[in-house]
């Protein structure tokens, strides 16, 4: 994936946050049944604002109040950024205030498959968590490190029970404060018959480790299977804790979320007969070959309205 714009893993590698196909027109959707008038909760992840700005030559990081301004006047309710330290939590919380942006998730590193890195991880973790849950965070995101940024590594039997027992100490700790633990993954995780994933999920305990299922990182990772996305909600659907959300049209991700390769309104479905009702968070981005059609504001307008009268119902409420 080294020819594509730049990647989550490598956004989050550098990423200082201050607090930094033809496009789809919004299909009929089909109206969740028995609540059409109740307006949900929508969220969009930084990275997203990241790399639309960095199309245009713009930071977002650097000029965030701005860009805050046009994620709220998009419709959106929330924002889900990144934290590394308190001081990031210190610097964007006046500025979500100060445009009525809810924060009920946010993301964070983590390097948990060697026991000692792990354990200095969760220390740098938890000393964030409480800082970000007073500015009204529920749920902590978290992907663990690969091996190599980029490389086609994957880690061994030894590594992924270490990572495992990590993320049950981790989600423990989180939820003394309150917190909800969601893990998270990209398409490396669904190498090897998925055995990091799913070793993730069968090797740690439901109550201290729920899923942040981000379904085109599942499609993806899988050969572009929808059938291995429906049966990852068959598998571990009452542990959905937040949703992501990016479509793509023939395999490319689409600038606005709408109809294309993925069956969302199957999906939503699929979630309603689980009885959960997900934190949902936009992630739409742009790839090498995605359209460039619109600007920000326009995609994630189109992408918000879209996402609302799909997910009625289902999501959390506004």
């Amino acid at each position: 994936m080294a020819d594509r714009l730049t990647t989550r893993r490598a956004f989050m590698g550098d990423v200082v946050l201050a607090g930094g196909a033809i496009a789809l027109s919004p299909a009929p959707v089909r109206p969740a049944m028995g609540a059409q008038d109740e307006r949900i909760h929508v969220a969009c992840n930084s990275y997203s604002w990241t790399v639309f700005y960095q199309r245009q030559g713009r930071n977002f990081d650097q000029s965030v109040d701005e860009g805050l301004a046009e994620v709220a006047a998009s419709g959106l309710d929330g924002f889900e950024p990144s934290f590394g330290d308190v001081a990031q939590v210190a610097r964007l919380a006046p500025l979500l205030k100060k445009h009525r942006l809810g924060m009920r998730s946010f993301y964070v590193n983590s390097l948990l498959h060697e026991a000692d890195q792990a354990d200095e991880s969760i220390r740098q973790i938890l000393t964030v968590a409480p800082r970000a849950r007073d500015a009204g965070a529920r749920i902590v995101v978290t992907n663990p490190n690969p091996l190599a940024w980029g490389g086609a590594q994957d880690k061994n039997d030894k590594q992924l029970k270490v990572q495992a027992d990590a993320l049950n100490r981790l989600g423990a700790e989180l939820r003394k404060l309150g917190l909800t633990l969601a893990y998270h993954n990209h398409d490396m995780e669904l190498r090897q018959a998925a055995r990091e994933f799913h070793h993730m999920m069968l090797g740690t305990d439901p109550a201290d480790v729920t899923l942040c299922l981000d379904a085109h990182w599942v499609y993806r990772g899988s050969g572009n299977s929808q059938v291995a996305l429906f049966d990852i909600v068959k598998l571990y659907g009452r542990r959905i804790r937040e949703l992501h959300l990016r479509q793509s049209q023939s395999g490319v991700w689409t600038e606005a979320f709408g109809e294309g390769d993925i069956d969302y309104h199957a999906l939503a479905d699929a979630l309603r007969q689980e009885g959960v009702r997900p934190h949902i968070v936009l992630e739409q981005a742009i790839e090498n070959g995605s359209p460039n059609t619109m600007p920000p504001l326009e995609a994630f307008t189109k992408s918000t309205e879209y996402v609302r009268r799909l997910f009625a119902g289902l999501g959390e409420k506004a």
